[in-house]
């Protein structure tokens, strides 16, 4: 099971509805998390919420966080800029349990407009009882990063 210390969330206006759905849940399970908003559904853009939460990420305020906007998409290509970020779009508990099993990934995404709460519940169960493997994994996920040209 994940080590979890507070999870961090985001969303644009079209991930919030999932968001308020992921917060219930979190309330439920006794899970601690910070907001990092948006808090409406008046329109907003991804970009500025995602790059907030991938720096909460990776200076270690919170692990793990899980993002949301329409597709998912914008949220988690805004995400996955940062080198410290392994954000995994997800729409299905078996892409999730995949994610942190073999990708380590620290950052949940989930499109607010494709799934349903019960459908976003069974993911982020999955999300959070799966470790990561390691071993060949590790090999991979270290290939990652860009490295700085020498």
């Amino acid at each position: 099971m994940m080590k979890i210390k507070t999870v961090g969330l985001a969303s644009d206006h079209a991930g919030f509805a999932l968001k308020e759905i992921v917060k219930q849940y979190l309330d439920e399970k006794g899970i601690p998390y910070k907001d990092y908003g948006t808090n409406s559904e008046e329109s907003t853009d991804y970009s500025d919420y995602g790059h907030t939460l991938a720096q909460a990420v990776e200076n270690g305020e919170v692990y793990p966080a899980i993002g949301m906007c329409g597709s998912g998409e914008g949220i988690n290509m805004t995400l996955n800029k940062h080198q410290g970020i392994r954000a995994a779009l997800v729409w299905a508990p078996e892409i999730a349990h995949l994610a942190r099993q073999h990708n380590d990934a620290n950052v949940l995404v989930m499109p607010g407009r494709f799934i349903d709460k019960d459908t976003a519940r069974s993911i982020m169960d999955e999300f959070f009882a799966t470790d990561f493997e390691g071993g060949r994994h590790q090999r991979r996920i270290d290939k990652i990063p860009l490295q700085p040209e020498k």
